[in-house]
């Protein structure tokens, strides 16, 4: 029998598999200097604020990328780890905001303004880690990663998958929704973690300060694209593309099935984390809205609009969805929904690869042909039979 990763990994030699292709470098630099350069260049303080939310959740996009895309596990539940990183670094700044000083008039002073409405008269324990900047961003991507361990390492050992494992991530979203709304004395309730107001004393209320948070959000979506690139290279990534198109043959191969897709799950659920906390620090607040069924499934439409396949396609996927939704809802407010809606469907049976496959099929050929022709070296002129050469 063939091993599938074998076969992978001696195509992918013959071919010298570079880290990435000219054309994915040239995709890289285009997407960077739209976010860093034009953007920023073309749009007013509160619309660049707004572009810094959509790249946020860009970073679920990308995980998306590498776990529905490449290993095959579409996860419903994406909105339950960008909402555990945005809760971790709405706890610091809740933390920060809720000193003596600022909460004096408050019956229990020097803890959140809500737990004092709802007479909790201590910090609990588990708020305690989350008055450290250093260990609050630990915290930030390591706990939702450890939760996506826990789901995915009891449900892929017991070979669950497919169609019941998305509707089991979709039910975990629904229960932290539930359970951060019921806890309104410890997670703030409907209304979330608000009135965040600085950041190690940093003020990032300020227009200032929101201009400097989207450009570390643009430079950790970057960053987080090569690492995505790099698991998508490595053997890996083969690796995994071998066991969403045959499992059971890479399995009977001696690889274990259940480990990578651990990984996989894991990976998505660290960088939709880092997309939560930049999220909390980009807008200001953090709620249940963003963690149950709904907006998990918004992210999924923002990989598939962009191309499942392509981390490239899916920032842009992102974007365009996102500014879709915003123009919709500002222009024709009773029918934005179906506006959105119609536009995902258009998308996806006229570009089943969403905007990826566009730029795979009509544009990347394109430029390879005109780079190949710049770089064909110019026929030499061979002097007619009898003439004495130049």
């Amino acid at each position: 029998m063939t091993n599938p990763v074998q076969t992978l990994t001696k195509s992918v030699t013959v071919n010298d598999n570079p880290f990435m292709k000219p054309v994915e470098w040239l995709s890289l630099f285009l997407l960077a200097g739209v976010i860093l350069v034009v953007l920023p260049l073309m749009l007013d303080g509160f619309r660049l604020n707004l572009v810094g939310k959509y790249l946020t959740y860009a970073f679920v996009a990308l995980g998306l990328v590498i776990c529905w895309g490449y290993a095959g596990i579409l996860s419903l539940g994406q909105g339950v780890f960008f909402g555990l990183g945005g809760y971790g670094m709405a706890m610091y700044l809740k933390l920060e905001a809720s000193s003596i000083e600022n909460t004096k008039i408050q019956s229990t002073p020097g803890i959140p303004d809500f737990m004092d409405w709802n007479q909790i008269t201590a910090l609990p324990w588990f708020w305690q880690p989350f008055k450290s900047l250093p260990l609050t961003i630990v915290l930030a991507v390591a706990v939702p990663v450890l939760f996506a361990m826990l789901i995915s390492f009891a449900m892929f050992k017991r070979r669950v998958g497919g169609t019941y494992f998305a509707i089991i991530t979709q039910a975990i979203a629904a229960i932290l929704t539930i359970l951060i709304v019921g806890q309104q004395g410890y997670t703030g309730g409907i209304n979330g973690i608000t009135d965040l107001r600085t950041l190690h004393g940093w003020d990032i209320r300020t227009d200032s300060a929101k201009f400097i948070l989207y450009f570390v959000n643009g430079g950790l979506l970057i960053a987080c694209i090569l690492a995505a690139q790099y698991v998508k290279k490595s053997k890996l990534g083969r690796i995994l593309v071998a066991m969403r198109d045959k499992e059971d043959r890479v399995r009977f191969s001696g690889y274990s099935v259940a480990g990578f897709k651990v990984f996989a799950f894991c990976f998505a659920a660290g960088l939709a984390a880092i997309g939560g906390a930049m999220f909390t620090l980009q807008v200001g607040f953090m709620s249940p809205s963003f963690v149950g069924i709904v907006p998990s499934i918004e992210m999924v439409i923002y990989a598939a609009v962009g191309g499942r396949l392509s981390l490239f396609g899916a920032v842009w996927g992102t974007l365009l969805v996102n500014w879709a939704k915003t123009s919709f809802s500002e222009s024709f407010p009773d029918l934005w929904l179906f506006g959105l809606g119609a536009l995902f469907i258009a998308v996806v049976l006229a570009f089943p690869n969403g905007l990826a496959g566009i730029w795979r099929e009509h544009i990347e050929p394109r430029l390879t042909r005109r780079a190949k022709s710049l770089q064909a070296p110019e026929p030499a002129i061979v002097p007619p039979h009898g003439a004495p050469a130049e």
